[in-house]
């Protein structure tokens, strides 16, 4: 299908996009698959295998929990926090897998099932996408009765090995069917120019090809409300996060800090506001809680932490009713996703093929984008924003320490937030002509992504990942 907003942005758990919500989705829909072919009464055993960065840093980001309740039939956007907890408590205190149990008509089909069963080969990267993992189920006498071979590609989209032709075949057919398709910032830009609208309007009516304005207003109010839920849960955790790394949660303070010393949102406390919300959505994804992919899990903070700016801060939002604050919400995110469209067609948002410069820079990329529209920029100088902002991220590197979602992971959501604002307040002052072209950099960032060194990108074998002593 066309990529579209609500594919940008999904609800899902942490702490990873790419390692937990995509893989998560590769099991559910390989547990489906065993029902819809009538052989899970004859499956006695399975096996799931981890390649490359899944493998290396699988078990900071949570991947062989995420696939466990995967086969299980929980989807990403659907479990809550809470039966993550109860149902992986419940598999490692009886070492008994429920397959297929959440799939709708199935019963559950019990098996002595682990983390210990699923193999890692954080060495072996499979030809498609260092994320690579397979699965297979077999009967008693050991014969396979299906097996599968999933990508997580970033963002939580996943891809099935033999299947790469036929889903750009239907991307494309699908974007053909689309009022105004684009693939480049040159073709979104004429569809502006050629018929007077805004980045966000276009994108608002090719989201009309497939749901109603309604559905679509709605749906990303929807979104805002789940970004608004984790930055809440955040500020009313105390202690550290989990993991081994002893990080301290810094959001409940910082936010009792600022509501003292800043009461009445005065205008000069706005870093330190974009600052506290980035912090706290991705230290509750850290924590494995409910966050927005934006694109992705690792860069939740950022496109939260610049709408709050742009519905506190932006022009005449100071005595805004609530309506207004949504219609500034709407057209922010439909401004970011088209941006994000950019990303996800010429380039990658996944940490583990580009670096962080495809997860952090293409979100502060989409932020800096929708916060110009709101701040009234025109097409052209919403494209200039967006490059500012991407330009400024070229060749940042994925190297968690411990392989945990959180060191430099969460610091970097606040910068990247703070290098949006400044990118679309950048843009503003200018007229939208500039040198270089948003097209240009997100080939650019391709290119160094493919160029740069596995050890840099979401495999801890490099940077700080190694250079800084874990305990």
């Amino acid at each position: 299908m066309a990529v579209g907003v609500f594919d940008l942005f999904s609800v899902g758990i942490g702490p990873s996009s790419s390692h937990t919500v995509g893989p998560m989705r590769a099991a559910a829909v390989f547990a489906a698959e065993l029902v819809d072919a009538g052989i899970l009464d004859s499956v006695a055993g399975l096996r799931v295998d981890l390649y490359g960065s899944l493998a290396a840093t699988g078990r900071g980001h949570g991947t062989m929990t995420a696939v466990l309740l995967g086969l299980e039939g929980f989807a990403p956007e659907k479990i809550l926090p809470e039966e993550v907890e109860e149902r992986l408590a419940a598999i490692e205190s009886t070492r008994k897998l429920q397959l297929c149990s959440q799939v709708p008509g199935a019963d559950a089909c019990v098996l002595e099932y682990g983390e210990a069963d699923i193999v890692l080969h954080p060495l072996t990267v499979l030809p498609r996408h260092t994320n690579g993992m397979k699965f297979a189920a077999s009967a008693a006498d050991g014969s396979v009765l299906h097996a599968a071979t999933f990508f997580s590609v970033g963002g939580g989209f996943i891809v099935r090995e033999g299947e790469e032709d036929a889903a750009r075949e239907e991307l494309e057919s699908t974007k053909a069917q689309l009022p105004f398709p684009f693939r480049t910032a040159v073709g979104l830009l004429k569809h502006c120019t050629n018929n007077g609208l805004s980045i966000s309007e276009v994108m608002l009516a090719n989201e009309k090809a497939s749901r109603t304005e309604e559905e679509i207003r709605s749906g990303l109010l929807h979104i805002r409300d789940v970004m608004e839920e984790c930055k809440n849960s955040a500020i009313a955790r105390t202690g550290l996060l989990p993991g081994g790394l002893k990080v301290r949660r810094r959001a409940p303070a910082w936010h009792t800090r600022l509501r003292a010393e800043d009461p009445n949102r005065d205008p000069k406390f706005w870093q330190e506001w974009v600052n506290l919300v980035a912090l706290a959505v991705n230290e509750e994804n850290a924590s494995g809680g409910r966050v927005v992919t934006a694109p992705t899990n690792g860069a939740a903070g950022i496109i939260p932490a610049v709408m709050f700016y742009a519905t506190h801060y932006g022009p005449g939002m100071e005595n805004a009713t609530q309506e207004q604050k949504d219609d500034v919400v709407v057209r922010f995110l439909l401004a970011a996703g088209a941006v994000g469209v950019l990303y996800k067609e010429q380039a990658s948002i996944s940490g583990a093929e580009v670096g962080c410069q495809g997860e952090v820079g293409s979100a502060s990329s989409m932020a800096a984008a929708g916060l110009a529209e709101i701040l009234g920029g025109t097409p052209e100088q919403v494209e200039n924003a967006a490059e500012i902002a991407m330009e400024h991220n070229l060749g940042l590197t994925c190297d968690p320490i411990g392989g945990l979602v959180q060191v430099p992971c969460i610091e970097r959501n606040a910068i990247g937030a703070a290098k949006a604002v400044n990118a679309a307040k950048m843009a503003l002052w200018g007229d939208g002509d500039h040198r270089v072209s948003l097209d240009e950099v997100i080939v650019t960032m391709r290119e160094t992504g493919r160029d740069m060194s596995s050890k840099y990108k979401e495999t801890a074998l490099g940077g700080l990942a190694v250079n800084v002593v874990e305990c």
